[in-house]
C-alpha cells in the first residue's frame, strides 16, 4: 500500500480489525520509510451490479458517487463517514438481493427514503438534487408535506 506522505510502496500492517459486520477490514499501516501512520479500508467490491440510467444506458456500479452525494447531503450535520458507509453498505445489501440490475430511480428513491427516516436536513438537501428543484417553491412544497414530494 502506496503511504499517502511519501509515497513509498514499503508499509507494514500494525493491526487489523474486522467492521461493519464482517463486511470491511480496517487496517492501520505504518510506513517503513517516513513512519507515517495511516489507516486503510479493505472491503469486496461490487463490479457484478449494473445501473440502469434514465436514458436506457447501462453502468457498472460506482460506491463513490454515492458516498459523495451522502457526504454532501450530510455536510456538517451530526453524521459520522461510518455512518454514512454502512447506510451505502445497507442500500447495496438490498439491491444485490434482488438481482444483477438495478434501475437509478430505484437507487434514488431508496436514498431518498432512508433519509427521510435519518435526517430531515439531509433528505432536503438530497431531494432538491436528484428532484432537481427550480426554485423556492419547491423546497416548501417539500417542506409543507413533511418530506412527501
Amino acid at each position: 500500500m502506496k503511504c499517502p506522505k511519501c509515497g513509498n510502496m514499503e508499509t507494514r500492517v500494525v493491526d487489523s480489525r474486522i467492521v461493519e459486520d464482517g463486511r470491511s477490514v480496517r487496517r492501520r499501516r505504518n510506513c517503513e520509510y517516513c513512519g507515517k501512520k495511516f489507516t486503510t479500508f479493505e472491503k469486496t467490491g461490487i463490479t457484478d451490479l449494473l445501473v440502469i440510467k434514465r436514458n436506457g444506458n447501462k453502468e457498472i456500479y460506482d460506491r463513490m458517487k454515492i458516498k459523495k452525494a451522502l457526504m454532501l447531503a450530510f455536510a456538517k450535520r451530526d453524521f459520522s463517514v461510518d455512518q454514512i458507509e454502512e447506510i451505502i453498505s445497507q442500500l447495496e445489501v438490498n439491491w444485490l438481493s434482488k438481482g444483477k440490475e438495478v434501475d437509478s430511480i430505484e437507487i434514488g428513491d431508496d436514498i431518498l427514503n432512508l433519509l427521510k427516516e435519518i435526517d430531515m436536513v439531509a433528505y432536503i438537501r438530497f431531494a432538491s438534487v436528484y428532484k432537481k428543484f427550480e426554485n423556492l417553491e419547491d423546497f416548501k412544497k417539500i417542506i409543507e408535506n413533511k418530506g412527501g414530494y
